[in-house]
């Protein structure tokens, strides 16, 4: 989802609660870094009842995942693009490919299949 006011903490934490609400039950953790846009986070453990960590400065192994994810978007988008200029539906069919991309991690099962797998 584009946020339209950019990294507004408010508008992510919105964003955030609004895109994971319906799956609360099965979200029991968050981890982020220090960023500014992370500043309410208080307010999405409380929408979400789960438990929001940062990871230290410069400790990317402490959010290995986020890392991985971002490897994998980079192969579509370049780091430096400016995301104002990509089209919903690009960012979309972006998003679609990489959750349905199989992982080794998950037995070679993908993103999507193991969410819904989760939800049932």
């Amino acid at each position: 989802e584009r946020l339209p006011h950019g990294m507004d903490h408010e508008k992510v934490a919105d964003a955030v609660i609004r895109l994971l609400y319906p799956y609360r039950k099965n979200v029991l953790t968050i981890t982020t870094d220090n960023g500014f846009e992370f500043r309410s986070h208080r307010k999405i453990t409380e929408a979400l009842k789960a438990t929001v960590y940062f990871a230290d400065s410069y400790a990317s192994w402490q959010k290995g995942s986020i890392e991985n994810m971002n490897k994998l978007i980079r192969q579509y988008i370049p780091k430096g693009t400016d995301f104002r200029e990509l089209s919903d539906e690009f960012i979309h069919s972006v998003q679609l490919k990489i959750n349905r991309r199989p992982r080794e991690k998950l037995n070679f099962s993908t993103p999507k299949d193991e969410f819904f797998r989760l939800l049932l």
